[in-house]
């Protein structure tokens, strides 16, 4: 079916039940970033396959919101779709729910989908449209027209040992109730899927490029249990969670489950499905704050970032190897941006551990690399040539750890323009880097510091400067970020962010640079307690593309010190032409 064919038949739902708005959220029941199959509603409805975004759809219009990083690769995907971009966070562009209302009638009807609708925006919606006595409804319409859509992953459920998780499921279990009796709760529900997996120290695959399996924790000051498909679990995952205490119940039964809890103080992410506040309201008491084990998850201990050590080392060899080939065979053997991932896909898989990748391998090219976050298809991706940049996007999972690396890197000839605005982008991400900062600062305020040499010639970029990013876990990760947008969550010790300001003129060329960094202590002063960054990430950048007079002379000592360190810890594993190439890769600029 086309999306215009899928939108009529959405349509005929909505007038069979009387709806005059629909929205679908890009969501599952577990307000995951991506997405299992069979909840890819947002792309299935709308052809957009962006990670963030969700469309409106009315009787005779539709509207898709997202944010900056799509603005160029949304218009394409919903092209003869039907659906109009609202450009999220520009100027001019209404709220959606302002915009709904302007368009439906008093007294009007809008459904969601509970389960993939969190209580937060529910709780928004409903009593914004309270306002125009317009009523909010749940009803699943995708699921009823969705005739074909896939099944859930039959794939196993592993262990994650301590070995690598640094802290038993017994003391996560008890510093999380610690929060509990702190908060005065009795019980807790764990909905995010990567908390689950963390709590448990168990790892899945039911989502791509994600290690984590469909779950709930229900937990209370004696008892945990974990809703879960039985089947998926491993001999050592069913070992461990009986060790641990845990009951085990079908998935399926977790709703219903709760509708017979009663009399119990909650604690309950405001994130959390309205599905599940819908079965437990009434009867028990709700008290609303950030599920305790998120923010722990997000502190690494010292057996995780020995991790994320170890795996860098290893993955910057692979990287290594992948941008010889891709420098010395461009323009003489048939490579597409599709097939460039691919390959980079088989550098990574000679690795010891080696997963799968931590997201899809974001390689543009000839335009498409001002597209923050291109995904190149198999059929229609454009040939690479010998001349020009490209933007390679990618990371690895590994059992000890989770990267994301970018280099934007020259194939050929690139202009002057290019260089300088690729040096400006580089410039911020060591400014970044080289940053020292007072314990309780938050990375709304450490977010100019990467910005400031574009923004000192006119120039930004629509995207966060860093994202938290997951041991073994979801490369993306909360509740810390650094971007523009107000986020009271302070940067903490062991925290792993990525450190990654861009450039990007459309239809021309795209520029990130981007290494992970985590938050280790500086020093303490009569002032307090004061941090930095430690780079963890391992990977040369282009000396080509370098105007090293706008640098610095620190950043210049930086990023000397930078390459001295990849070649003290990567080249040991390389050896020929592919050894000679890399070590003037790292020789001082």
């Amino acid at each position: 079916m086309t999306i215009q064919e899928r939108l009529t038949l959405l349509r005929a739902k909505m007038v069979e039940k009387n709806i005059d708005a629909y929205i679908v959220y890009s969501a599952d029941p577990h307000m995951s970033e991506y997405l299992p199959e069979e909840w890819q509603e947002r792309a299935w409805i709308s052809g957009f396959t962006g990670s963030a975004g969700f469309v409106v759809i009315l009787k005779d219009k539709a509207a898709l919101w997202t944010d900056g990083r799509y603005f160029v690769q949304a218009p394409k995907e919903l092209q003869g779709s039907g659906i109009d971009l609202m450009k999220d966070g520009v100027e001019g562009t209404p709220n959606y729910i302002d915009w709904i209302i302007s368009e439906i009638p008093n007294a009007g009807t809008v459904a969601v989908n509970a389960l993939a609708t969190s209580h937060i925006n529910w709780e928004t919606l409903e009593n914004k449209l309270q306002t125009q006595s317009i009523k909010l409804i749940n009803q699943g319409l995708i699921q009823e027209i969705w005739t074909d859509k896939p099944q859930p992953s039959q794939n196993p459920i592993f262990v994650h040992p301590v070995s690598r998780a640094g802290k038993t499921v017994r003391e996560k279990l008890s510093a999380i109730r610690q929060k509990m009796t702190e908060l005065k709760c009795t019980s807790h529900i764990i909905y995010s899927l990567d908390d689950v997996a963390w709590t448990l120290n168990l790892r899945g695959s039911d989502v791509d490029c994600n290690p984590v399996f469909l779950g709930y924790i229900l937990l209370t000051k004696d008892n945990a249990t974990l809703f879960v498909d039985r089947k998926k679990l491993s001999n050592e995952a069913q070992q461990q969670l009986k060790e641990a205490q845990i009951e085990v119940k079908e998935y399926e039964l977790f709703l219903e489950e709760l509708k017979l809890v009663e009399n119990q103080t909650i604690l309950l992410s405001p994130n959390t499905n309205q599905s599940v506040f819908d079965a437990l309201k009434g009867k028990n008491t709700f008290v609303q704050a950030a599920a305790p084990g998120n923010l722990m998850k997000a502190q690494k201990n010292a057996t995780e970032l020995e991790g994320f050590r170890t795996v860098m080392t290893r993955d910057g060899v692979a990287m290594v190897k992948f941008l010889y080939w891709l420098t010395h065979q461009v323009g003489k053997e048939s490579m597409t941006e599709y097939s460039i991932g691919e390959k980079l896909r088989t550098f990574r898989q000679a690795c010891d551990h080696f997963v799968g990748e931590s997201f899809g391998s974001i390689v543009g090219y000839d335009g498409n690399d001002a597209i923050c976050h291109y995904s190149a298809k198999e059929t229609g991706s454009k040939e690479v040539r010998n001349f020009g940049s490209i933007l390679v996007d990618s990371g690895g999972q590994y059992l000890e750890g989770t990267t994301d690396i970018t280099r934007t890197l020259p194939l050929g000839e690139v202009s002057q323009q290019f260089k300088i605005d690729s040096t400006l982008v580089l410039q911020g991400m060591i400014r970044l880097s080289m940053v020292k900062f007072p314990k309780g600062t938050r990375g709304v305020q450490l977010d100019a510091i990467a910005r400031m040499p574009l923004w000192m010639h006119g120039k930004d970029y629509n995207h966060g400067t860093g994202h938290g990013v997951g041991s073994f876990m979801n490369v993306h990760e909360g509740p810390q970020n650094i971007r523009k947008d107000m986020n009271p969550q302070e940067l903490m010790l062991g925290m792993v962010c990525s450190n990654e300001p861009g450039f990007y003129l459309e239809n021309q060329y795209g520029i990130r640079h981007e290494n992970l960094v985590a938050v280790q202590l500086a020093e303490t002063t009569e002032f307090g307690e004061f941090y930095q960054f430690e780079t963890l990430t391992l990977c040369p950048f282009f000396k080509e593309t370098i105007v090293k007079e706008i640098l610095k002379e620190e950043e210049i000592a930086w990023l000397n010190a930078y390459h001295k360190t990849c070649e003290e810890k990567l080249g040991q594993y390389l050896e020929g032409d592919i050894k000679a190439w890399f070590l003037e890769l790292v020789s001082p600029l």
